[in-house]
């Protein structure tokens, strides 16, 4: 495995003349990654498992195969460490070995003379107001085992371009890492790449969006060996974009005929070709990694897209609940338009997910209908039903997305509660728990912890404490 040790600062003064403004690199790191890249590789698809490294964990469906996180828990009992948190974020933490990440947005009250205060704007949905204060956009690392803080980092601090919905944050995107490099996106305010000790390699501003009715942002960045994807569906020109990992230099963009979407893409292989699947109103479509060109498309999503594609080695599923419910089985092997065709392998459209994101474990789907505690599940194969929109009782809504390990599937309430059920082909309840303050944020599971990032907090919740 290598090790890249080496000082990844900028460059200096009298050389940064001669970079291209949109990104800065160091010249040390970008060798010392070219010189191991294909050991590194090899070793980073062994070792994911073992980590919850990206959104939705280490192959994007919301499990872990090695973890085996606690079913009991309260403010009182089985917590390894609770540690406050500045700001604002809804954004899931990501753990490599023994260091987690995790983003926040933290405003300074500094206020911003060229901008209109909020009590002078004008009225718009949802109350929403644009901020005329700066913001610092922070990227921390706390130690696995005892939540000390390892190193924090201003990635920027600037007044945010717009607004949001009260229920989304400014550090709503999820940083992910290849176990070299970590990549923290906060949308408008531009993508941070550092190695794992927070010296930053390389910035990279991606220039302002407009978010449906000023929602704000969410998606988060996906990384693939060098290549970093991010999907940037807003109300003006949308689009997906392929950076190199190692520099921060665009690969490739392609223009979406998309509105406003919030979904995060997955990554797929077959038949050793790479594709990165969009879930979104108008399609969800299919882009070869390589160079940007349609592999397939599908249409018939519902609106505000937000759920991300969880995939079988055969099959992709996409979802989405908001005026509306679809869900459709697609296959990995296909071409072209499958809109209405018979290549649809299966398709429902009852009680999807509005903001959470399905769990994909062992061959069955879970989800829950919009916002709300009613949970399904569905055999992934064929979409027969194993359970039926039944409610989980004591949790009233909710916006995590849920996550399996060691033959259990926790979902997480709005109000800190959570659910942990039986993974099986019946409703069984093992635990119900209850914490101080909301949860939001997807949990994280690693060896034997569990991570919830509640309004305040980060919890790190381990048996026997």
């Amino acid at each position: 495995m290598l090790a890249c040790s080496c000082d990844m600062g900028e460059f200096p003064d009298q050389s940064e003349k001669n970079v291209n403004p949109k990104f800065r690199v160091s010249i040390a790191s970008t060798i010392v990654v070219c010189l191991g890249h294909v050991t590194w590789a090899d070793d980073f698809q062994d070792l994911k498992s073992q980590n919850w490294h990206q959104w939705r964990g280490p192959n994007a469906s919301g499990v872990s195969s090695t973890a085996d996180p606690p079913v009991t828990w309260s403010e009182s009992r089985n917590i390894l460490w609770k540690v406050a948190v500045d700001g604002l974020g809804n954004s899931t933490p990501v753990i490599w070995g023994d260091r987690v990440f995790l983003l926040t947005a933290i405003d300074t009250g500094r206020v911003d003379p060229n901008r209109t205060p909020p009590d002078r704007q004008p009225d718009r949905p949802f109350g929403i107001k644009y901020p005329n204060t700066f913001h610092q956009y922070v990227v921390l690392c706390l130690d696995r085992n005892s939540g000390t803080a390892l190193w924090r980092r201003v990635a920027t601090e600037a007044v945010p371009q717009e607004g949001h919905h009260s229920d989304n944050s400014f550090a709503s995107a999820s940083p992910t890492t290849d176990g070299q490099r970590l990549y923290a996106c906060f949308g408008s305010a531009g993508l941070y790449c550092y190695n794992l000790d927070g010296n930053l390699i390389w910035d990279r501003k991606l220039g302002s969006v407009q978010t449906r009715l000023s929602f704000g942002e969410g998606s988060s960045p996906v990384v693939h060996e060098d290549r970093v994807i991010l999907v940037r569906d807003h109300d003006e020109q949308s689009y997906l974009m392929v950076l190199d990992a190692r520099t921060g230099e665009t690969v490739w963009q392609a223009d979406r005929d998309e509105p406003s979407d919030w979904a995060t893409p997955l990554v797929i292989e077959y038949a050793g070709d790479i594709q990165v699947i969009t879930n979104g109103k108008n399609r969800v479509r299919s882009y070869r990694l390589r160079n940007g060109s349609l592999v397939w498309e599908c249409g018939g999503q519902a609106s505000n897209v937000t759920p991300s594609p969880v995939a079988t080695a055969e099959m992709v599923f996409c979802m989405s609940g908001y005026r509306g419910s679809a869900l459709y089985a697609l296959p990995v092997n296909a071409t072209g338009d499958l809109t209405g065709s018979t290549k649809i392998r299966w398709n429902r459209s009852r009680g999807t997910p509005y903001v959470p994101s399905p769990l994909l474990y062992g061959g069955l789907l879970y989800f829950n209908q919009s916002n709300d505690a009613i949970m399904t599940c569905l055999e992934a194969e064929t979409g027969d039903t194993v359970i039926d929109r039944t409610r989980l009782p004591g949790i009233r809504r909710i916006y995590a997305s849920p996550v399996g390990a060691a033959d259990r599937v926790y979902f997480a309430g709005r109000d800190g509660t959570t659910l942990v059920l039986e993974h099986a082909r019946e409703f069984r309840i093992l635990a119900t728990n209850q914490l101080d303050e909301g949860v939001d944020a997807s949990p994280a599971l690693i060896g034997n912890q569990l991570f919830l990032r509640g309004k305040s907090h980060l919890y790190c919740i381990a048996t026997g404490r």
